[in-house]
């Protein structure tokens, strides 16, 4: 069977960066109170006297082709919200406002109606207000529809969490995924679609209890605001990353000097193991596309790491453990895998 790879998909994410450093190279900065650009991280930061004001924008991606293909649509709106709220909380912000842009083929109102319930939900999980948006319906550029959103955020200035106090001996707390979230979806859909397989058939082997694949790739992005406030609001934490396209690399997003060891990994779910065997995916492919279990990480010293999973799993069910540890190098380190990545 073909290895099938993201980049085989249509996706390649290192093509992806090279065009973002061409884009970044020629945006220019108007004002003087654009405190940092945090190019490379995962927010924008705003300079607003003691504060930093964040922003952030993400979409849903193709897993929308999915919930049209089932008409389920209810959940994408979770996604939206919670791919740009976990990236407001890993510069140690609290998100409070919120718009959407939905771009349609057709303005169904059934679509909507359901799309909106998700935004609810999210907003409602995340705490977060839906200050407004925009609906645009688009036949000539769009097929579907297609949902993104911009989330604002704040923190005080000496309370800014960005990597750079990670040192040697910090530990890596990970926090447990609801699946597959809302990255790698092209080449999830591929290998479903390529080898012959309905997202309304039930996925193999009872493994969740009933549900059909499609179902089961929509299970919504979890949202991780509420833990990972209370983490940093009561120990000290170096570093926070959220685990998306790109997978366990979004750790180099906050250092490049030291080396992230990952030598206690979850066991991803059941639907990871469905598409690398389908897909005929290697291991080092799967971990730089797929969260692979793992949706959100905290990097912290030794000393505050009971403190951290106490706090955390009195917040939520997720699984949560010490899943690595930093050391002098450079990377990210799998062993058990026999992975390295820079």
């Amino acid at each position: 069977m073909e290895k099938m790879t993201y980049a085989k998909s249509g996706v390649d994410i290192f093509k992806e960066e090279r065009a973002i450093k061409g884009l970044v190279s020629n945006i220019v900065f108007n004002r003087k109170d654009i405190g940092r650009y945090m190019g490379g991280h995962f927010a924008g930061l705003i300079d607003f006297n003691d504060w930093f004001l964040v922003l952030c924008t993400d979409g849903v991606g193709s897993k929308v082709k999915i919930a049209s293909a089932i008409r389920k649509w209810d959940t994408v709106g979770i996604d939206c919200i919670a791919m740009n709220v976990n990236d407001a909380i890993c510069v140690g912000a609290e998100p409070i406002a919120f718009v959407d842009y939905l771009a349609i083929e057709d303005p169904n109102p059934e679509i909507t109606r359901e799309i909106g319930k998700g935004l609810a939900r999210g907003a409602e999980i995340a705490n977060v207000s839906i200050a407004g948006g925009e609906t645009a319906t688009l036949p000539e550029i769009i097929r579907g529809f297609d949902l993104a959103g911009t989330c604002l955020g704040y923190v005080k200035k000496d309370e800014l969490i960005v990597g750079s106090r990670i040192e040697q001996g910090d530990v890596i707390i990970g926090l447990e995924s609801s699946g597959l979230h809302s990255n790698g979806f092209t080449l999830a859909r591929k290998i479903v679609e390529k080898r012959g397989l309905s997202y309304d058939d039930e996925f193999p082997d009872g493994l969740y209890e009933g549900r059909t694949i499609g179902e089961v790739l929509l299970t919504p992005t979890r949202i991780y605001v509420r833990e990972i406030l209370d983490v940093i609001r009561n120990v000290e934490v170096h570093g926070l990353a959220h685990i998306t396209g790109g997978g366990v690399r979004n750790l180099l997003r906050l250092k490049d000097n030291v080396r992230f060891v990952l030598d206690d990994p979850f066991d991803p779910q059941p639907i990871f193991s469905f598409l690398q065997r389908n897909g005929n995916v290697e291991d080092r492919e799967m971990y730089q596309t797929f969260n692979m279990g793992m949706g959100f990480a905290i990097i912290l010293p030794k000393e505050f790491a009971d403190d951290a999973l106490d706090i955390v799993e009195k917040r939520s069910d997720e699984r949560v453990r010490i899943v690595g540890y930093v050391e002098n190098g450079k990377g990210i380190d799998i062993p058990k895998l026999n992975l390295h990545y820079e």
